[in-house]
């Protein structure tokens, strides 16, 4: 049975949430090439969760505690559907994939497992994320894989909230104080190294012409947007190239294994434990 046939469907249309729960039971199965490239949103949306998670009672304002970890959440449904639908080509659970694979395994952009730094880093790299996110799945709603283009529906709702949520901050921050502007310019400097491995079609992209959506082809519309944002904001586009080695091939950045460790320790310690 297809995802798109199954009852949950009918629940979308009319603008209620899915659930992994539903990805599993709709019997929809993924093949290996498809799992992989599930595997590549998941785990970017799986770190950013996890990174962004930190925030909740240390953001500047009471309000952020409770967006931040919102948009942690919504990451982590993400997650949740595309680690469950990769999960099916390989007999997998999604906490299996979250909790049982080790650093060379995830294939997750340097870009998400950056250090949360000060609220500029953040939000220079929720600007980032949020931006090519939305591009991904507003192509990928018209994938000819049924269970990816429903999941894509679902999550393009919550990151178009995640996108104006980092644009009125960009806004907020680069026309606010001398002191926040350079704080927010100083994380998109940090951070911009971390963009270029975005659009890189990695394997098994080349393969799934009519599944995924090539990152390549969202450079150009990614890097416009940015590039509008950032100067109404009153800041500039860095003048940095990208970061040696970053091509989601298993080489990674030094802090996945330490996001890995603090995520992963209790599932591993208690392999099997319910409460």
């Amino acid at each position: 049975m297809s995802f798109a046939s199954h009852d949950s469907a009918t629940r979308q249309s009319q603008g209620e949430a899915i659930t992994a729960e539903e990805v599993a039971a709709s019997g929809a199965v993924a093949d290996e090439d498809t799992a992989r490239y599930a595997l590549i949103l998941g785990d970017d949306a799986l770190m950013l969760a996890q990174r962004l998670s930190a925030w909740i009672s240390r953001a500047p304002e009471l309000e952020e505690d409770v967006a931040l970890g919102n948009i942690a959440l919504d990451l982590l449904g993400h997650a949740r559907f595309l680690l469950t639908y990769a999960g099916t080509a390989w007999h997998r659970t999604e906490d299996d994939l979250a909790y049982f694979r080790d650093e060379e395994e995830f294939r997750s952009c340097r870009l998400v497992e950056q250090e949360n730094g000060d609220f500029g880093r953040t939000i220079a790299r929720q600007l980032i994320v949020s931006i090519f996110q939305h591009e991904v799945y507003s192509r990928l709603v018209r994938s000819t894989d049924e269970t990816l283009a429903a999941i894509a529906d679902k999550a393009l709702k919550e990151v178009a909230y995640h996108q104006d949520h980092a644009i009125q901050w960009t806004l907020r921050l680069g026309l606010g104080t001398e002191e926040s502007a350079r704080r927010l310019q100083a994380g998109l400097d940090e951070l911009w190294a971390s963009v270029e491995e975005l659009f890189i079609d990695v394997d098994p992209i080349p393969r799934l012409a009519s599944v995924a959506v090539a990152p390549s082809t969202l450079r150009e519309p990614t890097m416009a947007r940015l590039g509008e944002i950032i100067e109404q904001a009153g800041l500039r586009i860095p003048e940095v190239g990208g970061s040696f080695g970053a091509d989601r091939s298993g080489r990674f950045s030094e802090h996945r294994g330490h996001l890995l460790a603090e995520m992963q320790v209790l599932a591993r310690r208690h392999p099997g434990a319910t409460w």
